[in-house]
């Protein structure tokens, strides 16, 4: 009886249909056609990001390079069981070093991309866009993740969730570019960017329907290439075309979107993990902007999401010709 009446209480987490997440699992099966990339893992310092950046090796998506403190890197080593004899420890005394030396590996080209490890995002971030580390471009860093998500029927880039928390116009121009260079490199020839917002009309007092008039004429005159944009668009209008049909709204990028261009980052942060803790979707996070790739996981992520990370960030280099 007890049983029961915490049951009632007390739900459990809600269940999902079992799904395979073929998407994600394609992108790693791609990724797996090409060469490894020589990849800085930035502090590897704690069991999920040592076991991740192994099995990465170990599947064929990555040569990493150790970059942090050596004894503890073995000591985890050895309680894990793992065998580090076929990879490179370069030993750092502190996470500040290990994200400097590793940035400054990319920007020499010893690596075609980082690999976050035990240290927080934000350390790693400052070392990535320091001027001396030569990783900067014409674009402002943003954060990609490239979701799975079982009820849609094609994969689904959210952007930015994780690095810019109020983007202005001109950084949510470079957001765009960003992940329309990702979905380029994922196989997807021109995707289609809804820019999102509360409603579907341009209001003057809400300033990301202002943002998302001026970012689709933006794209008219060629400052964003290679994507269809329409917005404002709420977020079902977007991915209903139903949903638009029945407010009037004629858009090609409803009901087909590919690319979930988000106001600012809480939005971001809270779409991406709804469609994760209640929709049962499974993720890749990448950062871009930088002349490498860096792969941004969660420490609470997945055997599937870290090594998708990699295969995402592979797809990115190759595509960059950062391996030629």
């Amino acid at each position: 009886m007890d049983q029961v009446i915490r049951e009632i209480l007390v739900p459990s987490t809600p269940q999902v249909e079992d799904h395979h997440h073929e998407q994600l699992n394609a992108f790693l099966q791609q990724a797996k056609t090409y060469d490894p990339i020589p990849t800085a893992v930035v502090h590897p310092a704690d069991v999920n990001s040592l076991m991740g950046a192994i099995e990465a090796a170990e599947e064929g998506l990555i040569i990493p390079y150790l970059v942090g403190p050596e004894a503890k890197i073995r000591s985890l080593a050895q309680e894990c069981g793992a065998d580090l004899s076929n990879y490179t420890i370069i030993p750092t005394a502190h996470s500040h070093e290990s994200a400097e030396l590793a940035a400054s590996m990319a920007g020499r080209g010893e690596v075609q991309a980082l690999m976050k490890g035990s240290l927080g995002s934000s350390e790693l971030l400052a070392a990535i866009i320091d001027k001396k580390a030569g990783l900067r471009t014409e674009y402002r860093l943003s954060h990609v993740f490239v979701m799975d998500v079982p009820s849609y029927h094609k994969t689904l880039i959210v952007t930015d969730a994780a690095i810019n928390i109020a983007p202005d116009l001109m950084t949510k121009k470079d957001i765009a570019q960003n992940a329309i260079n990702c979905a380029h490199a994922l196989g997807i020839e021109r995707p289609k960017v809804a820019i999102l917002a509360a409603v579907e009309k341009v209001k003057p007092g809400m300033q990301s329907t202002l943002d998302a008039a001026a970012l689709c004429k933006m794209a008219d005159r060629k400052q964003i290439t290679g994507g269809l944009l329409d917005g404002p668009l709420a977020f079902d209008n977007a991915i209903s075309k139903e949903a638009a049909l029945d407010k009037g709204i004629e858009s090609d990028v409803s009901g087909d979107v590919d690319i979930l261009l988000v106001p600012n980052l809480e939005a971001g942060n809270i779409l991406a993990k709804q469609l994760q803790y209640l929709a049962g979707a499974k993720s890749a996070g990448i950062v871009l902007g930088a002349k490498v790739p860096i792969i941004l996981t969660s420490r609470a992520a997945k055997p599937l999401e870290r090594l998708s990370s990699c295969a995402v960030a592979s797809l990115v280099a190759h595509k960059q010709g950062l391996m030629l």
